[in-house]
C-alpha cells in the first residue's frame, strides 16, 4: 500500500487546518503566506538548477531537444513552458517538447490511470525519436509518479541527460536522474493539491531551465528577445520597440531595418548598428553561433 504520509506534499498543513470557517481575507492571507515559501524553496537549490541548465544548453547546442515529461498538472506546466519558447525565442516546436501521461486529451480533462504506466512513457517517447541526444526532464510533485519514472529509465538506457523535477524529499525520480532539482514546498493548503505551491515551484523551476537555456544560445542581447518571432501584430509591435531600445534608433529607423533584416529583430538592430546588409549580417550572426553581442565585437 502506498504511505502517502511519507511524501510532504500528501501531507496536512497545520496552518490551514481551520481555513474553512475564516472570513474571506483570512483564507486569502493564508493561501499568500504559504505561496512566499515556494520562492525560498527554489532559492536552495540554484546551484543544481544551474548544472541543468548547462547540461540542456550543451545538449541543445549540439542538436539536441529537450522534453518534459509528466501527469497531470505537472505535465500540463510541462506543456506550457515548451510550447511558449517558439514564438518567444523563435526556435522550432520540435526543439523543445512537453509530453503528458493520457496525451492531448489529458491537457483539458484528467484521464485516470495514465500516470501509473511506466510503459506509456516509454512508449510515448519512442513515439516522439527520443534519444541520447537528448534531455528529458520528469515533472512530479510527489516524486514517485510511475509515468515519470518509467520515462527517466528508459531515457537514460539510451544514454540521455536526464533531470528530476519534485517537491519531496527523498524523491524516487531524484533517483533515476543525472540531477536531481527538489524545492521541497511542504504541506499544501488543501492537503494534497500540488498544483497549488508545488505547481507554481515547478513553474519558476521551468521559467529558469528555458529561459536560462536560451539565454545561453544567444537568444537574448542584454535582457532584449531579439529572437522573438513576429507571427501576430503585437509581437510585430513587440520587435520595433526591441530593437528600439537596442539601437537608440527612431521608430521610422526601426521599421526601416526590420524590413531589410525580414522580420528579424537580432539581423535588424545587427544591420542598423554596423551598416552591414541582409547577407553580411546573417554570415556574421551565423559566424557567432547567433549571439548578438559577440557579432558585434567581431564586426569592430
Amino acid at each position: 500500500m502506498l504511505d502517502l504520509q511519507k511524501i510532504s506534499t500528501e501531507r496536512r498543513n497545520p496552518a490551514s487546518a481551520h481555513i474553512d470557517e475564516l472570513p474571506t481575507v483570512e483564507m486569502l492571507r493564508i493561501i499568500n503566506e504559504e505561496d512566499k515559501k515556494v520562492a525560498l524553496a527554489v532559492e536552495k537549490i540554484l546551484p543544481e538548477i544551474a548544472k541543468a541548465v548547462d547540461v540542456i544548453t550543451d545538449r541543445l547546442a549540439k542538436g539536441g531537444r529537450l522534453f518534459y515529461l509528466g501527469a497531470g498538472t505537472s505535465g500540463r506546466l510541462g506543456i506550457l513552458d515548451a510550447s511558449e519558447c517558439p514564438p518567444t525565442y523563435g526556435v522550432a516546436a520540435e526543439l523543445v517538447q512537453g509530453v503528458i501521461a493520457g496525451g492531448t486529451p489529458a491537457i483539458f480533462k484528467a484521464q485516470e490511470g495514465a500516470e501509473d504506466s511506466s510503459e506509456l512513457a516509454c512508449q510515448d517517447l519512442a513515439d516522439r525519436g527520443f534519444t541520447a541526444a537528448d534531455v528529458l526532464v520528469g515533472i512530479a510533485a510527489s516524486g514517485r509518479t510511475p509515468y515519470v519514472i518509467g520515462g527517466l529509465q528508459y531515457a537514460r538506457k539510451l544514454g540521455a541527460a536526464t533531470i528530476a523535477l519534485a517537491c519531496s524529499a527523498n524523491a524516487a525520480i531524484a533517483e533515476e536522474a543525472d540531477i536531481a532539482l527538489l524545492p521541497v514546498t511542504g504541506a499544501e493548503v488543501v492537503t494534497g493539491s500540488t498544483r497549488m505551491k508545488a505547481g507554481t515551484a515547478q513553474k519558476l523551476v521551468l521559467n529558469m531551465l528555458s529561459t536560462g537555456t536560451m539565454i545561453k544560445l544567444g537568444k537574448v542581447y542584454g535582457n532584449l528577445m531579439v529572437d522573438v518571432k513576429t507571427s501576430n501584430k503585437k509581437l510585430e509591435e513587440r520587435a520595433k520597440n526591441i530593437v528600439m531600445e537596442a539601437t537608440g534608433c527612431s521608430r521610422e529607423e526601426s521599421i526601416a531595418a526590420l524590413a531589410e533584416a525580414k522580420g528579424n529583430a537580432k539581423l535588424a538592430i545587427f544591420i542598423h548598428l554596423t551598416g552591414a546588409d541582409y547577407a553580411e549580417g546573417k554570415t556574421a550572426l551565423a559566424e557567432a553561433d547567433g549571439h548578438l553581442a559577440q557579432a558585434l565585437k567581431s564586426r569592430r
